[in-house]
């Protein structure tokens, strides 16, 4: 039950990042190039979430436990230190410059483009790479 509940949670996720064109790299970069032919509709699209999640978070905070774990999963490190700040410039850059963030890479694999191939790819090998190099340990989901 665990795992249709989560492959429900990614097909909502993917049927919303479709519908919202962020599968479509040009609509990013075009929200980053505000001389040129600057797309607000970022905006939106993160305002959306950003609403849903807050609604999200107080509702399900709200109850005494979670539904299908025994306990919440909440991090308790709340440091900002350079792996974070590190960490989060390489994403921007790497979104910046390839248009994809990896959440909304994979609905895009559905497209059949190779540059998403490639950027779902890179972004394996750099996970691989962080594990090996920095120590980072698996986050246990499921």
């Amino acid at each position: 039950m665990r795992l249709f509940v989560t492959y429900l949670i990614g097909l909502v996720f993917g049927v919303g990042i479709s519908i919202s064109g962020m599968v479509n790299p040009a609509k990013v970069l075009n929200f980053f190039d505000i001389a040129g032919s600057w797309d607000p509709s970022l905006i939106f699209v993160m305002g959306g979430a950003l609403v849903t999640t807050f609604i999200g978070y107080r509702l399900v905070f709200g109850r005494a436990g979670p539904v299908m774990a025994p306990r919440f999963e909440v991090p308790t490190n709340r440091a900002l230190d350079m792996r974070l700040i590190g960490g989060a410039a390489v994403f921007g850059i790497g979104w910046g410059i390839a248009g994809f963030c990896p959440g909304g890479a994979l609905p895009a694999l559905g497209t059949g483009r190779l540059e998403v191939v490639y950027f779902v790819a890179a972004v394996i090998v750099g996970i691989l790479i962080a594990k090996l190099t920095l120590g980072i340990k698996p986050v246990r989901t499921v």
